[in-house]
């Protein structure tokens, strides 16, 4: 299917359901609004899923893994090795997004769109390469725009196989050492903010570093001219091939009325893609937590989404969005089993 097909398949949220969620919520045994955000984010998954009593309980997070040819301006603190070594720590369970996800009884969908070199066959690992690595995006386009597109198209296949197995809350994650500077340039190009306010310190450059890599996205920028006003161009000229599988994901959740839990910066930069190509998508995306990095605000501004909560996290992988999972299930288990105050045989209010 061609991707404006696909994304024309995406619907406005249930508002009959979410005013009966609503209803409800203002029956349940408390105060109305007591249980503030709670209350909100139950209505909006009964709004997307088209359910008044949502079913989130099945829950699958998307690691998307893709190194960057911009790695070789010296923008990372770490080698572009570290990409393969940590999807070897994914498959093994031992990295953070394993634990968390344990944690919260998610499934981890590890995916390699685009890391260098060749990883050996894994069960659990899911080979969908487009290249090995984008091109340097300081000297001119990441990737070409068919490859963008299959980016993101293998980002919908593995989103649709997932939700066809009973998917019920989707997530996203990412791994590919390099990748703050292609979201920064992403960020600066939709938002038309300067480089210096999108650019931070990613894996915890120094301040030499730090000023390297706002000139690099600055380049970026200026080599590659970027439409602001097509994100698939923006994807192609300063993007990464994981956060065009992340686009896919977030496009996949929206056709098929799944909430969508957006980790950090790199997935709020794919978020900000999948929304300027579906702009319905935006109200089927819960924003996890805010960034340590730099520039996240102001993603989540343009975005219009407020977060889950504030932990200081900046690890990326989907490590955010899993806890955040367990929140959104929560609200979605109030709605559905607190009882209300006719149930309860508790005296409303006077």
């Amino acid at each position: 299917m061609e991707l404006n097909d696909f994304i024309q398949r995406i619907q406005p949220l249930d508002e009959g359901i979410m005013a009966q969620a609503q209803a409800r919520q203002n029956r349940l045994t408390k105060p109305p609004g007591s249980l503030g955000r709670l209350e909100a984010l139950s209505i909006q998954v009964a709004g997307i899923t088209g359910q008044m009593l949502p079913q989130v309980g099945q829950k699958v997070v998307f690691v998307m893994a893709g190194d960057h040819g911009v790695t070789e301006e010296g923008i990372s603190a770490y080698p572009s090795e570290v990409t393969a070594q940590m999807v070897l720590n994914f498959l093994r369970g031992g990295a953070a997004i394993n634990v968390l996800a344990r944690h919260v009884g998610a499934k981890v969908v590890v995916a390699d769109l685009g890391v260098k070199g060749e990883l050996a066959a894994h069960s659990g690992l899911v080979s969908a390469k487009i290249a090995a690595g984008t091109q340097n995006m300081a000297k001119g386009s990441a990737m070409s725009r068919d490859q963008a597109i299959q980016a993101i198209q293998r980002g919908i296949e593995l989103a649709e196989a997932e939700i066809r197995a009973g998917a019920q809350m989707l997530a996203t994650g990412d791994m590919g050492i390099g990748n703050t500077t292609p979201s920064a340039a992403i960020a600066a190009a939709l938002t038309g903010k300067a480089a210096s306010v999108c650019v931070g310190r990613g894996t915890g450059v120094d301040e030499e570093g730090l000023q390297r890599k706002i000139a690099v996205v600055e380049r970026a920028l200026a080599v590659n001219q970027p439409n602001a006003e097509d994100g698939l161009d923006v994807l192609t000229k300063v993007g990464g091939f994981e956060i065009g599988g992340l686009v896919g994901v977030i496009l996949a959740g929206a056709v098929h009325r799944r909430p969508v839990v957006v980790d950090g910066f790199i997935s709020t930069a794919a978020a900000m893609i999948a929304v300027r190509l579906a702009p319905l998508a935006r109200h089927y995306l819960i924003a996890s937590h805010r960034s340590k990095e730099q520039g996240h605000t102001i993603m989540l501004e343009w975005l219009n989404l407020e977060p889950v909560f504030d932990l200081e996290m900046r690890l990326g992988e989907g490590t955010g969005a899993v806890l955040a999972m367990s929140v959104v299930e929560a609200a979605c288990k109030i709605l559905a089993e607190m009882a209300t105050f006719d149930e309860a045989g508790v005296s409303d209010k006077l």
